[in-house]
């Protein structure tokens, strides 16, 4: 079992920039692929940021290309999420998680292990 925890959200507003962090319980995470989603009021969870468990391959949603950037720090089982330039569009609750395998996916199915949720909120 993987406990994740994040931190970092919080109430800021439009063109700021927010990180998150994702604390991983156990080293095992640092061999698996781990990812970012997040879930608006009213939508469906969606894919933000994948990463493989070396941080060689990454992989983002069209909607935060070029503005979020995914990182990880293997030996303090940290991930991050840097977000620059927040739009409202942005605002949801921000989760972690890990992957069955070591690669980077985009689709929640492929994650076993998920964090609680970090508010973000950007106003306008």
């Amino acid at each position: 079992q993987v406990q994740l925890v994040e931190s970092g959200g919080g109430l800021v507003q439009a063109g700021d920039s927010l990180r998150l962090s994702c604390a991983a319980s156990r080293r095992t995470a640092s061999n698996n692929g781990m990812g970012w989603f997040r879930q608006a009021p009213g939508k469906e969870r969606e894919f933000v940021a994948a990463i493989d468990w070396r941080g060689s391959t990454k992989y983002y949603a069209d909607s935060v290309k070029g503005r979020f950037t995914i990182s990880r720090d293997n030996r303090g089982n940290t991930l991050y999420l840097q977000m620059d330039s927040l739009k409202p569009d942005d605002t949801a609750v921000y989760y972690c998680a890990v992957d069955r395998s070591s690669a980077a996916h985009t689709t929640p199915t492929a994650y076993h292990y998920w964090g609680q949720g970090t508010q973000v909120t950007v106003s306008s």
